[in-house]
């Protein structure tokens, strides 16, 4: 026995251990490069070794030939280049002997894929060993045909492998079925051989068998329709009987993992069922009694067990089940939440995501348990419980789902608190039916996540309040208190100090009350204490500082006791580092320094907002996809479209948080596709505004303007009074015709006119001992409203014989440049003692290179002429 063990131990030292030709041996080799300490030294060991095998190979040592191939696989595992002894592999796999042939055939599969063009050799050789009589030598053919085969070679050698899926020998039969997955992956068109050798193996008894031949048939319904019909009408019986079988077994220690009996098995049945049963209610039905049997009978204490129940499940909601199956198989998935493995319950939350479509009543019934998950200490449980509970909230329990994840964002990591704070926006904007109980909510998430709410989100709040008038009161005194509570969330102080400065007189005078609201004592002083201590905390912010400096400037109006007090607070800011800090605060002191008489008029309430509109800027902002600079951004499929001709700018109902454009200020703004978190920006006008000075109209043609306007002369600047025009971006500032309104204005033709810098004070041009000389020309001669290298906007004039207070305008739009404006709107604001009406365009696409253009009329109507500008 001692010889024999003896014998056999030096065969195998012989294969892997003796010397090589090129001087060491393969354990030696290994030893030396794992020695190496760089990589340098490391390719210094491959090549010598590699140079020693090229010498081996040019003088062709048939004995040494496997050893040498051994250490090249290595050499080949550790990313070095070995296509020199491709040639190799198939010598080997053409010699005689068995370990030859095991280590060629483990070459070929390692060193060469079936792109390889030296691969055409082989087939012969293949074909030769899937003949031979010896199974094992079959087998590494099987094996290496499985993994390497081409469409040629699948095409040549599948009626082999057919003919081996009748073999006696079960190794035999199993690798032949794995080869001919290989076969009908490359080669759809081979299914049909297949399709009764599949079906036939599924009687067999030996497990590793059956799991080849069951992988087969998932191979062959993904490639034929007419295989997967097949397969219906043939298949089914066998494999309910192949699962309850495998179900009842009794122990059998070769199969059996932690108490299950063989769970790979049926994991594999389980998944071809739910091919099979897709779509086919015959089938589905004939399945429904095993499965319920293996969901009620399979032990969930165990891994193994647990990943059959998974598999049953995914089968149920995948097939034409019964609604009691399906409930069982949802209540199962419950019972997975309340697991203590992560996985298991991710891969729940997972599951019940993708049932709510099916059953969303059986997924409600574990509301309470997935509500628990979203306060799970692992972040992906959080997330993805998060995103279950978003699709599970309707109409009947919104109030409580929010209530539950408001509770929880107080004490939320700061890394969730962002994916929370989006989804219960969201949920309470979607679903809320009441305002009183959209605005508490939305309060309560500004108060306790101020600083994860998005622009957006604040820009819609302002929208209802503005629209809910019999709310403003409540609104206003609980954003008050918020604000004294909350005072670092951003938002929150954006909010509350906008509705400060619009309704701080119902914040002192306690205005609007609701049944069983407490009042608020709050001064006039307190409201101005409240938005300096925000202009303070939050000065490094351009848009919070901004809108306070507004919020107080509109209580400067609202409360004059406090006027002075104001003015300090205002002057404060004139040497702010931020910009634009600076230049609203030495504007705002102007105002109410120098223009007492209009300060009240200027600063009235906003008018209501049209929350349709705002509704449709958002939808198209959410839908823009093409990047702000872009000359003529198209609209997306889809997209929605603006009509021309209307009267006011109702794509942007918030273009003046300072008021301006209501009382005699006419606003325009630039407009550009606007992101989300750009709203409040673009309602200050923060960062939008265009400095230059292309495009001046003349001197004469400006006084024609104003003249015909009767409200006197203006500075020129870039364009006409408050245009705008979309989606074109090239749209010029507007002139603000407050620099010219007087009580006894006079417009002299003749008289020159300056450029105004931006920085200066927009109502100096106020004048108390000027008088007005109009004209009376019935045509005027046209102007240059606007050009630049993009557009160019020209004005033709025609007053109504007659009627002084009318103007007839006819503008013609121009496009410079070589792409196409489409989807045209052009839009404009005046002051509220002037009437515009806009005619429809001629079309809403302007050519390109000057080749056309869009032309449309403006009627512009004085109402107190003799009284401004007359």
């Amino acid at each position: 026995m001692d010889t024999v063990e003896k014998i056999v131990e030096d065969f195998a030292s012989d294969i892997a251990m003796s010397p090589f030709s090129s001087g060491t041996r393969l354990r030696d080799m290994i030893r030396a490069i794992r020695a190496c300490k760089t990589a340098a030294e490391e390719r210094a060991v491959v090549r010598r070794e590699c140079a020693a095998i090229r010498t081996a190979i040019s003088e062709n040592e048939p004995e040494l030939r496997h050893r040498n191939m051994a250490k090249l696989m290595f050499i080949h595992m550790l990313g070095y280049p070995t296509h020199f002894a491709q040639m190799e592999c198939l010598k080997l796999i053409a010699a005689a002997g068995y370990p030859e042939k095991r280590v060629g055939y483990l070459g070929l599969m390692l060193l060469l894929d079936e792109r390889q063009e030296v691969l055409m050799l082989v087939t012969n050789s293949l074909k030769q060993d899937l003949n031979h009589p010896n199974q094992f030598i079959v087998g590494l053919a099987l094996c290496a045909l499985g993994n390497i085969c081409s469409a040629e070679m699948a095409r040549d050698l599948s009626p082999e492998v057919e003919r081996l899926m009748r073999s006696r020998e079960v190794n035999t039969k199993k690798k032949a079925a794995l080869c001919s997955i290989r076969i009908v992956r490359k080669v759809p068109d081979l299914a049909e051989n297949f399709m009764a050798l599949a079906a036939s193996l599924l009687k067999e008894k030996h497990h590793g068998v059956l799991i080849s031949a069951i992988q087969l048939c998932t191979e062959l319904c993904k490639a034929s329709k007419d295989a997967l019909e097949y397969l219906r009408k043939n298949c089914i019986e066998g494999l309910v009987r192949i699962l309850r079988d495998v179900s009842n077994s009794s122990y059998a220690p070769e199969y059996d993992v932690s108490g299950i009996a063989d769970p790979f098995l049926h994991i594999r049945v389980l998944k071809l069922m739910r091919i099979l049963g897709q779509g086919d209610a015959d089938c589905s039905e004939y399945m429904n009694d095993i499965l319920a049997q293996v969901a009620t009978k399979t032990e969930s204490n165990k891994n193994a067990g647990n990943a059959i129940l998974y598999e049953c499940v995914q089968t149920i909601m995948g097939i034409e089940a019964t609604s009691g199956l399906r409930v069982l198989a949802i209540n199962i998935l419950g019972r997975f939440l309340s697991n203590r493995d992560n996985n298991i319950r991710y891969v729940a939350l997972n599951m019940l995501m993708r049932a709510i479509a099916v059953d969303v009543l059986a997924v409600q019934r574990h509301r309470t348990t997935i509500l628990e998950c979203v306060k799970d200490a692992d972040a992906s449980i959080r997330k993805r419980a998060l995103e279950l509970v978003f699709l599970l909230v309707n109409d009947t329990n919104v109030k409580p789902l929010t209530k539950e994840l408001i509770d929880y964002l107080s004490i939320a990591d700061p890394d969730f608190k962002g994916d929370l704070t989006e989804k219960l926006c969201s949920i309470v904007e979607k679903f809320s039916q009441e305002k009183l109980w959209y605005l508490d909510q939305m309060i309560k998430v500004l108060s306790l996540a101020g600083n994860h709410v998005k622009d957006d989100v604040c820009h819609a709040l302002i929208v209802v309040l503005s629209n809910g008038s019999e709310l403003q009161g409540y609104s206003v005194r609980s954003l008050y208190k918020a604000l004294q509570a909350y005072g670092k969330q951003g938002s929150l102080v954006r909010v509350a100090v906008w509705c400060i400065g619009e309704y701080g007189e119902m914040l002192v005078n306690n205005v609007g009350m609701l049944d069983g609201e407490e009042p608020v004592m709050v001064t006039e002083s307190g409201a101005v204490d409240a938005v300096e201590i925000a202009l303070n905390r939050h000065s490094a912010d351009a848009t919070t500082g901004a809108m306070c400096l507004v919020a107080l400037l509109k209580l400067s109006s609202r409360f004059p006791s406090t006027s002075e007090r104001v003015k300090q607070i205002v002057a404060r800011n004139k040497e702010n580092v931020v910009l634009e800090l600076q230049q609203r605060s030495i504007e705002f002191s102007s105002i109410i320094q120098r223009h007492q008489s209009i300060r009240s008029s200027l600063l009235e309430r906003m008018p209501v907002l049209d929350e349709a509109s705002y509704l449709v800027k958002r939808a198209t902002a959410t839908q823009a996809t093409i990047s702000a600079d872009k000359l003529a951004p198209t609209v997306a499929p889809g997209g929605l479209k603006l009509p021309n001709g209307v009267a006011k700018p109702t794509s942007a109902p918030l273009a003046d948080l300072l008021d301006l454009s209501s009382d005699g200020a006419p606003a325009s703004t630039t407009t550009s596709t606007t992101t989300p978190n750009g709203f409040l920006q673009d309602l200050l006008g923060i960062g939008g505004v265009s400095t230059g000075t292309t495009g001046v109209p003349s001197i004469a043609s400006t006084d024609i303007l104003m003249d015909l306007l009767s409200i006197g002369s203006s500075p020129s600047q870039n364009g006409t009074p408050g245009q705008e025009s979309k989606p074109v971006h090239a749209v010029p500032e507007a002139i603000d015709l407050l620099g010219s309104l007087s009580s006894t204005t006079s417009v002299s033709e003749t008289k020159p006119t300056h450029l105004v810098s931006q920085d200066m004070d927009l109502l100096d041009g106020l004048s108390s001992s000027t008088s007005v000389s109009g004209l009376e020309k019935t045509v005027h001669p046209s102007i240059t409203a606007f050009q630049s290298a993009t557009l160019k906007i020209t004005f033709d004039f025609k007053r109504q014989p007659g009627n002084p207070r009318e103007t007839t305008i006819h503008a013609t739009f121009t496009n410079l440049t070589s792409s196409t404006y489409t989807d045209f709107i052009f839009q404009a604001a005046v002051p509220k003692f002037i009437q515009l009406k806009l005619d429809p365009a001629s079309g809403n696409t302007v050519p390109a290179n000057g080749n056309g253009s869009v032309t449309q009329g403006l009627n512009v109507t004085n109402n107190q002429q003799g009284q401004i500008g007359c």
